[in-house]
């Protein structure tokens, strides 16, 4: 005959892998490291320097002045 076991332990563990497994998908998916977050930020402000650079004219002059 078989030990018995105890049913509320077996399912947490169940629940405990499937939540480990689902974190380990969800870290290759999003997860980044910090150098990287940093290095795309730098690069995203890299961009918007340059388009700011390239205007000719800032908004506000485009089209006259905001209050008449």
């Amino acid at each position: 005959m078989t030990t018995p076991i105890n049913l509320n332990k077996a399912r947490k563990a169940k629940e405990k892998a499937e939540a480990e497994q689902r974190a380990k998908e969800n870290r290759a998916r999003f997860g980044r490291t910090k150098a990287e977050k940093k290095l795309e930020a730098a690069k995203a402000e890299k961009q918007a320097k340059l388009t700011e650079d390239h205007r000719r004219e800032t908004p506000e002059s485009q089209h006259g002045p905001k209050d008449g």
